[in-house]
């Protein structure tokens, strides 16, 4: 487990409050316009989301004295699949520069049984904060990394041949070394330029420590944590070494990852992930409705009453506690937890009352519309349009739609929505892939160089009999 020492300096540290949230200084409406660009309606959701984020950053500047009092505002989105509640948390995280995990709470079993424990989201967050502190780490010492990679691969491509000690050999030292330098310049520019990249070289690689055996411990939920503190030991042993034939290309690769993770101070790197889980860790709970029993009409919870067994084992996490993590002990005080849910059968208020308490915020999201589908398909940076676009544009095809085609798209996305079950923009995945299979099949070997139209007619071809027929809808659309 990580040493604590120094953890309460660091965390208490004016400097460090000050870097616990990556993101800049958004304002709420910034947050929204910058969500608008990815997912289309749902304002109230987004309004949300941007106030809980703006909060974060707000309590960073409160006086010490307040600073712990303040909790997050954690947040329940209530609506069908398919609307938007992962992308918005998703991209909410993105945007913070947060440590964000999306966990499924109908895979969380109660204490005692076989299944993973609540515990693990939080382990998860930390293991996903050391990996992104790691990096932004790496890409500070890339440079030097480098450097270093380059002078260990010229010691291999020109090892230097020791002097005999003899005095003729001590008179004639500096004409070699001026030799060496001058030959070492020559081939490093080779190496920077690519033309050694194919050559193979002999070399001396690390070899495993044994990671593989530790996979045992993975499925066993509560044996997490066992698994990791195992880890951590054997990677305290002694590695072999052994010798490997590979081109200058790869061990240039190789060499600079070697010297990046020495030049890394991972306590450092901990304890600043650590901080950044406890500060600004984002949870993304979903499904969080299959864990409810919903009320019978005589008052009485259902059958599945064992479900508020999770419930009742997240309400700690959701509340704040210590939870022990390979990294050592994380609070969970001010983490967001941000709840989703379809809410078919059961109802928030089926939650049990004191985890109702620790999700103030409640957001209704809206079903999509045939006008949202068309901006869906059209208005984001990642629009599906444009994807399929880029897709067809490597194989030097210019694929186009029409307008009525798209709108008829949407009309259709929403018709079969309303027919057969409301998956929501998932939907268009399927009418698209659909819509466009035949093309994609036949592009590479017919349409070479071709410039593509759809149009309203070509849509209406392919996905007509598949919207009226209800049999055909329910297993293709």
């Amino acid at each position: 487990m990580t040493e604590m020492t120094g953890y309460d300096e660091l965390h208490d540290s004016p400097a460090a409050h000050k870097q616990l949230i990556g993101e800049e200084n958004f304002t709420p409406g910034e947050i929204v316009a910058t969500l608008d660009k990815y997912i289309i309606g749902q304002h109230e959701a987004k309004k949300s989301v941007a106030i809980a984020l703006r909060n974060r950053l707000r309590r960073q500047n409160v006086d010490d004295e307040l600073r712990d009092e303040i909790m997050p505002n954690n947040i329940i989105m209530i609506g069908p699949t398919g609307v938007g509640k992962t992308e918005i948390a998703r991209r909410l995280a993105r945007l913070a520069g947060a440590p964000f995990v999306k966990v499924e709470a109908s895979k969380f079993t109660e204490v005692g049984y076989v299944g993973r424990d609540v515990e693990s989201m939080i382990r998860d967050l930390a293991d996903q904060a050391v990996n992104m502190v790691r990096n932004e780490k790496s890409e500070e010492v890339r440079e030097k990394a480098v450097a270093l990679a380059e002078e260990r691969l010229l010691d291999i491509l020109l090892p230097s041949v020791p002097a005999s000690g003899t005095e003729e050999d001590s008179r004639d030292l500096s004409v070699e070394e001026e030799l060496n330098r001058k030959s070492r310049e020559k081939m490093l520019e080779r190496l920077r330029s690519g033309r050694m990249d194919d050559r193979q070289i002999e070399m001396e690689l690390s070899g495993d420590s044994g990671g593989g055996m530790m996979q045992i411990f993975g499925p066993l939920g509560q044996m997490e944590e066992i698994g990791g503190l195992m880890q951590d030991l054997m990677s305290g042993l002694p590695k072999k070494r052994k010798k490997r034939r590979v081109t200058v290309a790869e061990a240039k690769k190789i060499l600079e990852q070697e010297e990046v993770q020495k030049l890394i101070d991972m306590d450092t790197v901990v304890k600043e992930a650590v901080t950044k889980v406890e500060n600004s860790g984002i949870v993304f709970i979903d499904e969080i409705d299959k864990i409810v029993a919903p009320t019978t009409g005589g008052g009485q919870k259902g059958l599945d009453v064992s479900r508020e067994g999770v419930q009742r084992d997240l309400l700690p996490i959701v509340e704040g506690s210590n939870v022990a993590t390979k990294h050592g002990m994380v609070k969970t005080d001010h983490v967001l937890f941000i709840a989703s849910g379809a809410f078919h059968v059961a109802k928030p208020s089926d939650l049990i009352p004191e985890l109702q308490g620790r999700f103030p915020i409640r957001v209704e999201l809206k079903s999509l519309t045939e006008e949202d589908f068309f901006c869906i398909l059209t208005q984001p940076k990642n629009a599906l349009i444009k994807q399929y676009r880029a897709l067809i544009g490597t194989e030097g095809v210019e694929l186009d739609f029409s307008e009525d085609a798209i709108r008829e798209i949407a009309r259709i996305a929403a018709e079969v929505n309303e027919q057969v079950e409301n998956i929501g923009a998932r939907r268009l995945h399927t009418i698209m892939t659909n819509l466009l299979e035949e093309l994609m099949f036949s592009i590479p070997e017919q349409h070479t160089g071709e410039n593509i139209l759809i149009d309203r007619v070509f849509v209406k071809e392919k996905l007509d009999k598949l919207v009226t027929d209800r049999d055909l809808s329910s297993y293709i659309l």
